[in-house]
């Protein structure tokens, strides 16, 4: 068992990381049982796997659980569906006792945070990841949101969950897409924040098929937590978690949130911001054409006929954009980011060339 902390002071949080956790949920979750209901947010086909095992368990253990199901994917984070749960909840009599359990990838666990912030003006969640991104990245920190035609997280609070539970056997019944997805923020994380790990990562992409998830998902859940615990609201180096995002979260808005998902498009995103970084003249050539070797170590989409003014509409929406500057994200070298406001149209639409 490795347990790793979000350091909030007094809302700080525990990360649990173990193989066959989820068989173990009821124990972890009695100490907040105090006869409440619990309310699993989750997908139909999540539920299948493990959702009803974990539901029964929780019942038998004398918990007053129910579910309710989203949608697959990013259509999950529509004000449709957020409106539909916060239904389901009132109909179902939750009050401000209720304790959510999300169990689901990134966009589960978006929506079902942004439920527990606003539902009767907040109410407790914990977060148990079911993809290796979210393992990775989108169940720690507390970010909720959804979507609109307009852009990706528009709408959305910062509301930190009681605990995140990890459990790597969870990854065996993942298609392959979405493991790609979240080797692309695991390289991420090396690219940000540290360069051994980013070579160890290039060097395990040769060889995916014997990728050592246990010691990746422990290392960027300690990088993710350290830098959260530094920066909780995202005013400062919190920002550099979105190194690839501004254009990857373009790139998923062009696509209508289909085709592509987070991981590949934030992968893509890095190769312009890495691209960007050379320009800028922060991060060497021969280190961005590693960055750029490593990601294309992946098997990404192949993205036709990119619409550029689109895509520099979408960007103009990004929450990161105040003030006519946007705050971008580049790197100084592999393992040093740093935020900037000097990136402009010109040179941003010119490193679509790269993709």
């Amino acid at each position: 068992m490795k347990k790793i902390t979000v350091d909030l002071k007094s809302r700080s949080y525990p990360i649990y990381i173990e193989p066959g956790l989820v068989k173990k949920i009821p124990s972890y979750l009695s100490e907040y049982n105090k006869g409440q209901k619990w309310v699993i947010i989750s997908q139909q086909n999540i539920m299948e796997i493990i959702g009803y095992d974990i539901e029964k368990h929780l019942n038998e253990k004398g918990f007053d659980c129910i579910h309710f199901t989203l949608p697959i994917g990013e259509a999950a984070k529509s004000m449709n569906e957020y409106n539909r749960a916060i239904s389901q909840m009132i109909e179902n009599e939750c009050d401000r006792k209720t304790f959510i359990v999300s169990l689901g990838g990134g966009a589960v666990g978006d929506v079902a945070g942004f439920i527990a912030s606003t539902y009767m003006r907040g109410i407790a969640y914990i977060q148990i990841p079911t993809t290796l991104l979210s393992m990775v990245d989108s169940s720690i920190g507390g970010k909720t949101g959804v979507n609109t035609s307009e852009g990706k997280n528009l709408i959305g609070s910062i509301y930190q969950p009681r605990a995140v539970f990890i459990d790597q056997e969870i990854l065996k019944t993942l298609p392959r897409q979405e493991i790609i997805s979240g080797l692309g923020e695991i390289i991420k994380y090396g690219a940000i924040a540290n360069q051994n790990f980013f070579d160890k990562v290039s060097e395990w992409l040769d060889d995916i098929e014997n990728f050592p998830y246990n010691q990746a998902i422990e290392i960027c859940c300690k990088i993710k937590a350290d830098i959260v615990s530094k920066d909780e609201h995202d005013f400062g180096v919190r920002k550099i978690l979105n190194f690839g995002h501004t254009i990857g979260h373009a790139l998923e808005s062009l696509y209508g949130f289909k085709n592509i998902r987070h991981g590949e498009a934030v992968a893509l995103g890095m190769i312009c911001s890495g691209y960007i970084s050379n320009k800028l003249n922060k991060l060497d050539k021969n280190q961005y054409f590693l960055l750029r070797d490593t990601i294309n170590k992946l098997p990404l989409p192949i993205l036709k006929k990119l619409n550029q003014n689109q895509i520099f509409d979408y960007i103009k929406k990004d929450k990161k954009y105040e003030n006519s500057k946007l705050d971008f994200i580049i790197l100084n070298q592999i393992g040093n980011a740093e935020i900037t406001n000097q990136v402009d149209e010109k040179l941003l639409l010119k490193s679509l060339s790269e993709l």
